[in-house]
C-alpha cells in the first residue's frame, strides 16, 4: 500500500514514511499503526481493536496507545485539537481525516524492488530487496507469511550493500538463526536457516531460490 496526502508518502511495503522524498522516522508500532489508521480510512478504529492488533494477546499500560499516536502526530507536525491526519474519537478510538489516494510507485524506483535475496521454504518464497522487509503474518507487510505461529510483524530483515541482517520485533514465538533464537539484530549468509515461529526458511540469492532444504520437519 502506498498512498500520499498533503506532502506526505506513506509506503507499507518498504515500510518509509516519506516528507517528499526525505524520509522521516517512525517506531515499528507507530508505523504499523499509522498504516492500520489508513487502511481503514476514513472509518474509526476502536481502542480495543488497535491494541489487539499492535499487542496481540499481550497486556499493555493504556498509555501505551495515546504515545504512539503522539509520536505520529509529531511526526506529521498534526494536533490534536485541529487534526489534518489523525482524529481522536471521544471514549472510542482514532481515525486517519485526510484525503489519501493510493498511488503506483515512481518508476523510478523500479530497480530498488529487484531482489537481492529470497527467504525460501516448502510454502514460502519472500523477496528481500534492498531496503527493509518486515516479515510476518499481517497482508499490509512486505513479508507476508501465512501461519498461525507467526506474529503479525514478526520480524525485519534489512538488506544494505550486498548483506542481510535480521531483527526480531518482540514476537510471540521467537526468531531463530541456525536454531539459536536471537535477541539483537543478526547477520545472515546464504544458506543460513531462519525459522519465524514453526516456520523454517533459507536464505538464498535469487537464482539459487528453488533449491533451499531443511533437515527436520517445518511447516508448510
Amino acid at each position: 500500500m502506498r498512498i500520499e496526502f498533503e506532502g506526505w508518502v506513506f509506503d507499507g511495503d518498504r515500510r518509509q514514511l516519506l516528507r517528499g522524498s526525505a524520509p522521516v522516522a517512525l517506531s515499528p508500532k507507530a508505523f504499523d499503526l499509522l498504516g492500520a489508521l489508513i487502511a481503514r480510512r476514513p472509518a474509526a478504529i476502536s481502542k480495543a481493536e488497535l491494541k489487539d492488533l499492535l499487542w496481540p494477546r499481550t497486556f499493555v499500560s493504556d498509555a501505551n496507545l495515546p504515545s504512539l499516536v503522539a509520536e505520529i502526530r509529531t511526526a506529521l507536525s498534526d494536533r490534536a485539537r485541529q487534526p489534518r491526519f489523525v482524529r481522536t474519537v471521544q471514549r472510542f478510538g482514532y481515525a486517519f481525516c485526510a484525503a489519501a489516494p493510493a498511488v503506483s510507485a515512481p518508476a523510478a524506483d523500479a530497480g530498488a524492488c529487484v531482489a537481492v535475496f529470497h527467504l525460501v521454504g516448502h510454502a514460502n518464497d519472500v523477496a528481500l530487496p534492498e531496503g527493509e522487509t518486515v516479515l510476518g503474518r499481517s497482508r499490509q507487510v512486505g513479508g507476508f507469511i501465512k501461519s498461525a505461529s507467526v506474529s503479525r510483524q514478526h520480524a525485519r530483515v534489512v538488506v544494505k550493500d550486498g548483506g542481510a541482517t535480521i531483527e526480531d520485533l518482540d514476537s510471540k514465538n521467537g526468531t531463530f538463526v541456525h536454531g539459536r533464537r536471537i535477541d539483537v539484530p543478526t547477520v545472515l549468509a546464504e544458506g543460513d536457516e531462519v525459522r519465524l515461529g514453526t516456520v523454517r526458511l533459507v536464505l538464498r540469492a535469487p537464482e539459487e531460490s528453488s533449491t533451499a532444504t531443511f533437515s527436520d520437519a517445518h511447516e508448510s
